[in-house]
C-alpha cells in the first residue's frame, strides 16, 4: 500500500506493507484522511505514536471501506462505510482500526467530509462535555477557533444551547466562524467578552493567564492544543478564589475502553445532529494522497475548516 511517512522531519509517500486486522479489527480500504495539528506535530518529533501505533505512518482519522474483519468482529461486515479515529496509520490507502472505536458514516456525509470527522468532533465532544460539562445557558470560550477542532466545538457548543464566543486571529476567518453561530472576537478581545463557565484552550501557554482572569466562578479550562507554546504561568489564587478547574487532555494515546466510549458518546449525541444537517464538516481543501506535502502545507498556512487527503 501507498502511506505517507514521517521521518527525521521529513515526509514522503512509499510503499508499507499492508495491514492485517486482528480477530476485533476492520481492515479498511481508506477513501478520505483527515490532517490535524497532532501529524504536523508528530512531523516536528514532538509527538511520538503511542505503542502499538505504526511508527511512522501519519494519520489519526480516516473514512472508508471494510475490506475484511477479524474473527471475534461483531458490529460491521466487509462492503460497510465507516469511519474511525486511529492511533496512527490512517494516511494510506489501508488502516486496520479496533471495531469499537469505528462509526458509520452517515448518508449525509461526503468520504471527504467523513475522513474529517472523527478525530476534531471526538477531541471536542470529549473536552467540551466529557471533561466540562458544558450546559445549556453556560458561556463558552473557544480559542483558536477557525481549525477543525475549533469549529467542531463551537458547533457542539450552539447546539447544546451555550452562548459560544470564538477567538480567532486571522480577520479573515471571522465570518465563516460567525456562520457557525457564535460571537467571535480577536485575542485581545477575549477578556471584554467574558466572563466564561468554559474554556476551551487549542492555542497553549500564552493564553492562560487571559483565560484564568476571564473565567467565570467555578468555571473550568480544559487545555488541548499548544502550538503556541506548552508553558505558562499560574496564579494559584486565581485558581482557588475561583474555585476553578484547570484540565489538559489527550486522545490518541488513551486506553481502547476511553476511546470506545467516547465515540459512543460521538455516535449517540453528534451524529443525530450530522444527519440532521445542524452540524457539518467543512473542508477546506483536498488533495490526492501523492501530494501530501502539499496538503501538510496547506494545513500549515492557515485555514477555516479540514485540510483532508483524497486516497481511494
Amino acid at each position: 500500500m501507498r502511506a505517507v511517512v514521517l521521518a527525521d522531519g521529513g515526509l514522503s509517500v512509499e510503499d508499507r506493507p499492508d495491514p492485517v486486522p486482528a480477530e476485533q479489527e476492520l481492515l479498511v480500504k481508506v477513501e478520505a484522511a483527515g490532517i490535524n495539528g497532532a501529524d504536523i506535530s508528530q512531523r516536528a518529533g514532538r509527538y511520538p505514536p503511542p505503542p502499538g501505533a505504526p511508527v511512522d505512518v501519519a494519520g489519526l482519522e480516516l473514512a472508508g471501506t471494510v475490506l475484511e474483519v477479524g474473527s471475534q468482529v461483531l458490529r460491521f461486515k466487509a462492503g460497510d462505510k465507516v469511519m474511525s479515529i486511529a492511533a496512527g496509520g490512517g494516511q494510506a490507502e489501508l488502516c486496520v482500526v479496533h471495531e469499537r472505536v469505528a462509526m458509520p458514516v452517515p448518508p449525509s456525509l461526503s468520504p471527504l467530509q467523513a475522513g474529517g470527522f472523527p478525530e476534531v468532533f471526538t477531541t471536542a465532544h470529549d473536552a467540551l462535555f466529557t471533561q466540562c460539562g458544558l450546559g445549556a445557558g453556560e458561556r463558552l470560550l473557544v480559542t483558536g477557533a477557525a481549525g477543525g477542532v475549533g469549529l467542531a466545538a463551537v458547533q457542539l457548543g450552539v447546539q447544546i444551547g451555550a452562548s459560544v464566543v470564538a477567538s480567532v486571529r486571522r480577520p479573515e476567518h471571522h465570518e465563516g466562524v460567525a456562520a457557525f453561530g457564535a460571537k467571535v472576537v480577536n485575542p485581545a478581545e477575549v477578556a471584554d467578552s467574558g466572563p466564561y463557565d468554559v474554556v476551551l484552550e487549542l492555542v497553549g501557554g500564552p493564553n492562560l493567564e487571559t483565560d484564568l482572569g476571564a473565567l467565570a466562578t467555578c468555571g473550568r479550562i480544559v487545555v488541548i492544543g499548544t502550538a503556541a507554546g506548552a508553558s505558562a504561568t499560574v496564579d494559584l489564587r486565581q485558581l482557588m478564589s475561583k474555585r476553578a478547574v484547570l484540565r489538559a487532555s489527550t486522545l490518541r494515546a488513551r486506553p481502547l475502553e476511553e476511546k470506545a466510549t467516547a465515540a459512543r458518546l460521538v455516535e449517540r449525541h453528534v451524529l443525530p445532529l450530522v444527519r440532521s444537517g445542524k452540524v457539518r464538516v467543512p473542508v477546506a481543501a483536498s488533495f490526492p494522497l501523492e501530494q501530501a506535502e502539499e496538503a501538510y502545507a496547506r494545513f500549515a498556512s492557515g485555514k477555516l475548516g479540514k485540510i483532508v487527503l483524497e486516497v481511494g
